[in-house]
């Protein structure tokens, strides 16, 4: 049986809508944590109906978001996992990759506890988290980074100052590429300043 004319053409745009709304709800959701869909629809230049088709409310539509930020960290996570190279350019590495998973959707922070649950939040960031741990605790073994915390604990402080410092890009107050941040997060492990640097600086240029 042949395809109905312009059933393709018909998918594709679908598809280009699903992008764009979830391009806009990123951006505005960012804005404003309570924008309603319907603002979301004219802002992404959609009528209402399109946007109710592809996301039928509001936690479909944060659903889809959460999905597409799993997605995201798991990539970064797979960025230079089972190399070799010093733990202080793992870590440099992994922050630098994460940084603009966690930019484009740091708008996800300020939904976390209301609308996702920390819980949902907890297993969208646990393939970093693990992934963190296992570098500080090779760090450490190594010598690389200090001892005075536990990998987990310290791993947690890193992460909290990240939620942090996307905050501030929220508030306007930061604006980074992910290299000052890199740097910031090894100097929290324990690497000297400028050595930090330097390591930030190498793995930047390789990227």
């Amino acid at each position: 049986m042949s395809q109905p004319v312009g059933r393709v053409p018909q998918r594709r745009n679908a598809r280009s809508n699903r992008a764009r709304i979830l391009a806009t709800a990123r951006q505005e959701l960012g804005r404003n944590p309570d924008v309603t869909l319907e603002d979301l629809a004219r802002a992404a230049g959609v009528v209402r109906r399109t946007l109710f088709g592809h996301f039928p409310g509001r936690a479909a539509l944060l659903d889809a978001l959460a999905e597409e930020a799993a997605e995201a960290i798991h990539a970064a996570v797979s960025v230079g996992a089972g190399g070799t190279e010093p733990a202080d350019r793992a870590l440099a590495r992994f922050t630098l990759a994460l940084w603009p998973v966690g930019d484009r959707y740091r708008m996800l922070l300020a939904l976390a506890r209301r609308d996702l649950g920390m819980d949902r939040v907890a297993g969208i960031l646990e393939p970093a988290r693990v992934r963190v741990a296992a570098v500080l605790e090779e760090g450490q073994r190594d010598g690389i980074f200090h001892t005075q915390l536990p990998a987990q604990v310290l791993s947690a402080g890193l992460e909290a100052m990240t939620v942090a410092l996307l905050e501030e890009v929220n508030t306007g107050a930061l604006d980074d590429d992910g290299t000052r941040v890199a740097v910031t997060t090894l100097v929290a492990a324990g690497v000297p300043e400028k050595r930090a640097q330097i390591v930030v600086d190498e793995v930047a240029a390789e990227e």
